[in-house]
């Protein structure tokens, strides 16, 4: 699963995206496997777009739309039971709502997620790479 910075950085081909991290979403679509985001991943970027913290080299509809559109590319609903996952990540993991999110998903969905975060690294709530 991919963390939203890793999402971006990837479909930029950023020099941000570990060899580590780069040979896990290599390995995975030369395996024909499905590379997960949480939908608040979305909205993540929407915000960022907004607050112009983020500028994009094409719109962001039309970002979206080829995420939406990529064939290896699944998009994690926010359910239930991520939400409920999202309160049990103990009192220790940070207050970013996004993070929660993803995290959750992650758990819920036993994936491991590619980040860069280290406050989501340290927190040892969830497999990292």
């Amino acid at each position: 699963m991919l963390d939203t910075h890793i999402l971006l950085w990837w479909t930029a081909e950023d020099t941000a995206v570990t060899r580590v991290q780069s040979d896990a979403i290599e390995h995975a679509l030369a395996s024909r496997e499905r590379l997960a985001v949480s939908a608040i991943t979305f909205w993540e970027i929407a915000k960022l777009v907004e607050r112009r913290k983020l500028h994009l080299p094409r719109s962001i509809d039309q970002l979206f739309d080829e995420f939406e559109g990529h064939p290896q590319l699944a998009i994690l609903p926010l359910s239930p039971r991520v939400s409920l996952e999202s309160t049990r990540l103990g009192d220790h993991f940070h207050n970013d709502p996004a993070d929660q999110i993803i995290v959750a998903t992650a758990r819920v969905h036993g994936l491991r997620l590619l980040t860069a975060d280290e406050r989501i690294r340290k927190s040892g709530v969830v497999s990292v790479v």
